[in-house]
């Protein structure tokens, strides 16, 4: 089949047990209001986040993801003073350096922060590493022709993928090419609290609780929908076929097997999404969220996660009847089922048509 992939689209379903993967200002894993009912949620930054430093990412793309950091006005001193200049001429020199991302903090003793943080390409880190050895090797303060240099047009692949705001610097602002959805529980959940008790080893005489405590917890399975422009991630990669095939690919898998941080030590709620769904075409994007706005609720002899997949299809080849082909081609996998795999879906997101 012959067309073009302007737009890639995932769908995942993925049950995590109990868990607190994504905690609001009180501790409680973040919720949504949806169908009327209350769902767990996972927030779309916790989720990119997870995905962009995991290792699963970061080796697939080595070379080609960016850093996030407000600090490389510190950087830069330490750097300089490391290469023998002085701390005064360091930390003057890194405070202009500083400016040439955004605005300093203002803060006393802060100065050196800037007040946003900044993302930067594997690149643009290796220009700052260079320019700063020519300022200690030459012994002259950064030129306005110096700092011009920092920032590039050509970008990491999470900078293309996530875009990035430089407010200082609005002509390298990147356009984002991947469209992530917060993952919303599919059924209702309630947020529950696990009460635990730790012992003093050592205090033998008293052996009640040395410390009484909460975690709050909840389980479900959630939806995840992901967009993917592939001509934009590509025009934001400068052209490079492979680099965009090579990106696509490691946001699929990472998407699939990796889960945000938070608590894990607490509930090892480690999962993999037991279904998957990836349409490429050039059709306009939407989302299939609309199969869950009725909570799933688990048939007698079924389960949650086969139900939210027989949902999830259902919702599916309805669209295409109502508004015809919503996609060129689709690919799935199927965990409980047994059908499909991992790598024959890898492959169909990544390629070209």
């Amino acid at each position: 089949m012959s067309y073009e992939t302007r737009f890639v689209q995932l769908h995942l379903l993925t049950s995590y047990p109990p868990s607190n993967l994504n905690r609001d200002d009180l501790g409680q894993p973040k919720s949504a209001l949806f169908g009327g009912v209350n769902r767990l949620r996972i927030s779309s930054q916790s989720l990119k986040r997870a995905w962009r430093t995991s290792e699963l990412f970061t080796q697939a793309l080595a070379g080609h993801v960016g850093t996030r950091t407000k600090r490389l006005g510190l950087e830069a001193e330490e750097k300089l003073k490391s290469l023998g200049v002085s701390e005064k001429l360091a930390s003057k020199w890194a405070l202009t350096i500083a400016g040439a991302y955004g605005a300093p903090k203002k803060e006393k003793g802060k100065e050196l922060e800037i007040e946003q943080l900044v993302h930067v390409s594997p690149a643009e880190l290796e220009t700052l590493n260079q320019l700063l050895a020519t300022l200690a090797r030459e012994k002259h303060e950064p030129k306005e022709e110096d700092l011009k240099t920092l920032i590039h047009a050509q970008t990491a692949v999470d900078i293309a993928m996530f875009g990035r705001m430089l407010a200082s610097k609005a002509e390298f602002n990147g356009e984002a090419a991947v469209q992530v959805a917060h993952a919303l529980g599919v059924h209702a959940s309630p947020i529950e609290d696990d009460y635990f008790t730790a012992v003093d080893d050592l205090n033998l005489q008293d052996p009640a609780a040395a410390h009484i405590g909460e975690n709050a917890f909840g389980s479900a399975v959630f939806y995840q929908y992901i967009c993917i422009d592939r001509r934009e991630l590509k025009k934001n990669l400068g052209g490079d076929e492979e680099l965009t095939a090579k990106a696509i690919r490691a946001l699929a898998e990472t998407a699939i097997k990796v889960a945000p941080g938070g608590k894990q030590n607490s509930f090892a709620s480690r999962a993999y999404a037991h279904f998957s769904m990836a349409e490429k075409g050039d059709q306009q994007p939407r989302s299939l969220a609309l199969a869950f706005l009725k909570p799933v609720t688990a048939k007698s002899e079924s389960d949650f996660g086969s139900d939210a997949t027989e949902a999830l299809i259902a919702t599916q080849k309805k669209m295409d009847q109502v508004y015809g082909a919503c996609a060129s081609d689709r690919l799935q996998f199927d965990v409980q089922a047994g059908t499909g795999s991992v790598a024959e879906l890898l492959n169909f997101a990544s390629r070209e048509g």
